[in-house]
């Protein structure tokens, strides 16, 4: 396994070098870090999930944590994200490495299944299962923390004028309900619309308790920013 974790994080840095920094290497990084860290908050796997099958110790109720599934599954959650594809054979390429890699069938189902219905965009289109499994849990929620709080302010900023897009205009209001088709459209939006129409959303979203007490302190950062931010565009501070 710690081979395999190795092979790839070289994948990672292989195709994502060409990513701004709001989706590249560091954040995949920090989603992995994040996923772990949830799982053991949420007592469901020891220190010993990405090493060998054989060391793995886990609560018997959670089984499902069992060979690394967390940690590959956070590794490769945004090989061929659909705002970067360049060829639509990158969509693939995720799904050839474990192939490659020989996962038994199972495993290779559990991260794929968790890689593919982890979008904000399917949830908004109702796709998301209303019962998810523990690993699920905890991969969406490290990488939907890491789109809220400090990081996800610059995150938010860094994708924005990556794909030239106004930073504010009060006459262009957020719009309430998104569908997936919108969500997914490169039409004009603010860079602080995307505050109001996804980032504040993802507090109540979490899946796990550890996620949910995480996000109370990065949702309320970016209220507090926001909130500074419409009072120095107005000329009021």
């Amino acid at each position: 396994m710690e081979s395999r974790v190795r092979k790839a994080e070289k994948l990672v840095e292989r195709n994502m070098k060409g990513n701004d920094a709001s989706h590249d290497a560091s954040h995949v990084w920090r989603v992995r870090d994040l996923a772990l860290s949830l799982a053991r908050e949420e007592g469901r796997v020891t220190e010993c999930d990405t090493s060998d099958d054989t060391s793995v110790e886990i609560q018997t109720m959670y089984p499902s944590f069992v060979g690394g599934v967390v940690e590959l599954a956070a590794l490769l959650h945004d090989i061929g994200d659909y705002k970067y594809l360049r060829d639509p054979s990158e969509e693939k390429i995720v799904e050839n490495f474990l192939e490659d890699e020989g996962l038994e069938e199972s495993k290779k189902m559990r991260i794929l299944n968790i890689i593919k219905k982890m979008g904000f965009k399917d949830e908004i289109a109702g796709l998301a299962n209303a019962e998810f499994s523990p690993e699920f849990g905890v991969v969406q929620d490290a990488d939907r923390l890491d789109a809220i709080g400090a990081i996800g302010i610059a995150r938010c900023f860094t994708f924005g004028g990556s794909r030239n897009r106004v930073l504010h205009d009060p006459a262009i209001k957020p719009r309430s309900d998104v569908s997936k088709e919108q969500y997914m459209k490169k039409e004009e939006q603010t860079t602080v619309n995307h505050f109001h129409e996804k980032l504040l959303k993802l507090k109540d979203l979490m899946k796990t308790e550890a996620g949910q007490r995480r996000a109370e302190k990065r949702h309320k950062f970016m209220e507090e920013f926001l909130m500074e931010f419409y009072e120095e565009w107005d000329g009021k501070a």
